[in-house]
């Protein structure tokens, strides 16, 4: 018979749920910046009459209304589906240095997106979401195909099989300056302009993959100990694995397709967040999901106002904040990780 597991310290289930109300606060002032800040400042007041008592003549109402609030709705979709990816297959893989992108789905995204350029498939929002979304349902499809039985042949199979699709992508690109043209947009990741799309399917499937993530981490609570302990306790391990790959192919997988390849969100706000959780998945998925959308909409804002001649891609402002963490994961956990 197996012995119970260690309680949580009074002191840790006090710290969730005031990080938990933290975090809320924060999302919520990093929500009202991203509305109000950028090369159009918006005042608080306008903000509000834009919700409550729209008037198409009144030029900030316009701004608010067509460009800041979907923007920063798309921010927070994508934040939180990048960070609940990552704290899922962090936790699958019991590798700090874990990340969605590891099992195919933006370089098979990327792939998807360059055959679809040079096919003439890509012409619109709507196409390009879902050659983004096949994509990388696809190039996961194969990864767990390949390393279904081992969680290492997993992540070995997915940076096999992502330089595969990296390398004929750029071979496709390279041979066709059209494609090129077409792919340069999807590849810098950006939330600038992708809130005119149609976000209704991502934003619901994203809704939909994080309950499915709740539902499934405390059975991932087990499989993070291991596979013969996770036997040992009950769980079917196939199974939570399956459903946890889906999951995370999902969530990457949309908010990829939308916005682009955006990485070190889901590498990050795991990493800033596991100490406090203290080894309780369902905590981390849910702070994940309020962390995240504060350091995209912290990113998002910061690109708007970073240089005076235009608006930087928030790719490359997650880049900079997540280069040096990366380097800090690796001082901290070592070779033994990889």
């Amino acid at each position: 018979m197996t012995s119970a597991p260690p309680a949580t310290p009074p002191t840790v289930r006090t710290a969730r749920p005031a990080a938990l109300a933290v975090g809320l606060l924060a999302l919520l002032a990093a929500g009202v910046a991203s509305v109000a800040v950028g090369a159009r400042a918006v005042p608080v007041g306008e903000m509000w009459g834009a919700v409550a008592d729209f008037d198409p003549l009144n030029g900030d109402h316009l701004v608010v209304r067509d460009i800041r609030l979907p923007r920063t709705v798309l921010g927070i979709a994508v934040g939180a589906a990048l960070a609940v990816g990552g704290a899922l297959i962090q936790t699958l893989s019991r590798n700090p240095l874990a990340e969605p992108g590891i099992l195919g789905v933006t370089h098979g995204a990327g792939f998807a997106l360059t055959v679809g350029a040079a096919l003439g498939l890509a012409g619109s929002a709507v196409s390009q979401l879902g050659l983004g979304v096949a994509g990388s349902v696809l190039a996961t499809a194969l990864v767990y195909a390949v390393g279904r039985h081992s969680t290492l042949r997993l992540l070995l199979a997915g940076v096999a099989f992502s330089a595969v699709l990296m390398g004929v992508s750029l071979g496709i690109r390279l041979t066709s300056p059209d494609t090129l043209d077409k792919y340069r947009f999807w590849a810098v990741g950006s939330l600038a302009g992708r809130e005119q799309a149609d976000l209704t399917v991502p934003l619901v499937a994203i809704g939909v993959a994080f309950v499915g993530a709740l539902v499934i981490a405390r059975s991932l609570n087990a499989v993070a100990l291991g596979e013969t302990v996770a036997h040992t306790l009950g769980a079917n391990v196939a199974r939570v694995r399956t459903v946890t790959l889906v999951l995370i192919t999902v969530l990457a997988g949309a908010a990829t397709a939308v916005a682009g390849p955006i990485l070190f969100v889901g590498l990050i706000v795991p990493h800033l967040l596991r100490r406090l959780t203290s080894g309780s998945v369902p905590w981390l998925v849910g702070l994940s999901a309020v962390v995240g959308p504060i350091l995209m909409l912290v990113a998002d804002t910061i690109a708007r106002v970073l240089l005076h001649t235009g608006e930087v891609p928030v790719a490359i402002v997650t880049a900079f904040l997540g280069g040096p963490m990366l380097i800090w994961v690796v001082r901290r956990y070592g070779a033994g990780s990889l």
